[in-house]
């Protein structure tokens, strides 16, 4: 496990303070799921903008053979 120094703008600490609080999770822990979650966003963000390039080629590829039969 690596160590990290984090710095949160003071609401935003307030807030994770009172929702570890709440769900009576450590900050370490709420930080880490936080940070994954937000990790499975922009993959799945990439592999969506990755898909589309490569779709419009397929397609391209697609409609160039559609024109030589």
């Amino acid at each position: 496990m690596k160590t990290i120094s984090l710095k949160l703008n003071d609401e935003i600490f307030k807030e994770v303070e009172e929702i570890t609080r709440a769900l009576k999770v450590s900050r370490n822990r709420y930080i880490n799921d936080a940070v994954s979650i937000y990790n499975r966003v922009h993959k799945r963000r990439l592999l969506k903008t990755q898909l589309e390039k490569e779709s419009a080629l397929a397609c391209q590829d697609s409609m160039d053979i559609l024109e030589e039969f």
